[in-house]
């Protein structure tokens, strides 16, 4: 039962949340030079080299544990009542983490942002919360499936 098509969701929503970790969310260049906003800090190019001025560590902390809950939640694949639920709580809980981080990420760049500013890591949490919904789809869809096959018995 793991080759489901949820199980490649899910997974593919684990690796959009670890991929926070490459690439930056926010970039910007200033008088001073480069600034990259990451989920691990505030990095800015200084004398020609990138230092990691600020850093984020609860926020880095956050993103390595909730890469690991949909790469948990495969396993659940004998439950699908509660595996679809937890799929759609986690939903909620990376819409709040998407909050998180566009609130750190406003209060780190201290100017006006623009949406040329925004980098590919921005949207990778909505990428994520797009292939839990799938998986969540997918596992209702089995469970749908299963129920009619009893019926038949």
């Amino acid at each position: 039962m793991i080759q489901r098509i949820q199980t490649v969701y899910l997974f593919l929503a684990s690796l959009a949340i670890y991929g926070l970790f490459i690439f930056p969310v926010v970039q910007t260049l200033t008088v001073d030079g480069a600034k990259q906003i990451k989920i691990t800090g505030v990095y800015e190019t200084v004398s020609n080299q990138v230092v990691q001025t600020e850093p984020f560590i609860l926020l880095t902390i956050a993103t390595a544990l909730l890469g690991l809950v949909p790469l948990l939640l495969i396993f659940q694949y004998k439950k699908r009542k509660q595996q679809a639920t937890l799929i759609y709580i986690f939903v909620v809980i990376m819409i709040a983490f998407s909050f998180w981080i566009a609130q750190t990420v406003k209060v780190a760049a201290n100017t006006n942002l623009e949406i040329s500013n925004y980098n590919i890591g921005a949207g990778l949490t909505s990428v994520a919360i797009l292939f839990l919904v799938l998986a969540g789809k997918g596992v209702i869809r089995d469970e749908k499936l299963v129920k009619s096959a009893d019926r038949l018995r």
